[in-house]
């Protein structure tokens, strides 16, 4: 079974991989920002919690975050695995999930981590461009749009977001290392964690990654 927690620091590849990822062993992608928009929108009664916290410039605790990433992996669509990205991101939410996956019978069987050096981290952080609609992620050094500052996917015109700036990135990363890089000790010791080199080639690390995922099931 392919229930894979995906890990990297930012700027790592991981919204890239996860998109091939998801396609090509047909899992379902769950992200701690998606489902947070979702439950937003259903007007469901944690939803409603999540949507006055947000509205009210708060953040969302460890006991809605987590009550919210059980309630998508129960459902019928992750029987057969899940891709989840941004969640866990501390050690408490590790070992919430971990009891959580145990309850709903959907732990964790793989954490992949994409490993990078800083310089190049920065590097194609701030040279990256997003779509603001559907979330597609480019480079415009390598990995460039088919037509010029316009998403391939859904015809938008790129963004690049104000936080992609040397300084705000140096920020972010250190936040990285501090609370979620310990993480990778924790799935280490579970004997989960398997890593892949984030510097090479998105068709490169497809390969890789893909080879490992079909030997693994």
């Amino acid at each position: 079974m392919l229930n894979i927690i995906l890990m990297g620091p930012p700027g790592a590849g991981k919204g890239t991989a996860a998109t091939w990822i998801k396609e090509d062993f047909s899992l379902p992608h769950i992200s701690t920002g998606d489902m947070f928009r979702e439950a937003m929108a259903s007007n469901s009664p944690l939803g409603k919690q999540i949507k006055d916290i947000v509205d009210n410039g708060g953040l969302v605790n460890d006991e809605l975050t987590c009550a919210l990433v059980k309630e998508r992996l129960s459902r019928k669509d992750c029987q057969n695995g899940y891709l989840l990205d941004g969640f866990p991101r501390t050690e408490a939410q590790a070992e919430a999930l971990k009891k959580m996956g145990e309850e709903i019978g959907r732990p964790v069987t793989l954490a992949i981590n994409l490993t990078c050096p800083d310089e190049v981290l920065i590097s194609r952080v701030t040279t990256r461009r997003v779509c603001p609609k559907c979330g597609a992620s480019y480079n415009v050094i390598t990995l460039k749009p088919l037509k010029e500052g316009i998403c391939d996917h859904c015809g938008s015109a790129l963004i690049q977001r104000k936080d992609d700036n040397e300084a705000s990135f140096k920020v972010r990363l250190e936040n990285y290392y501090r609370s979620t890089a310990p993480l990778l000790d924790y799935y280490k010791k579970e004997g989960l964690l398997h890593e892949f080199d984030g510097t090479l080639s998105m068709s490169n690390l497809k390969v890789e990654i893909s080879a490992f995922l079909r030997s693994y099931l």
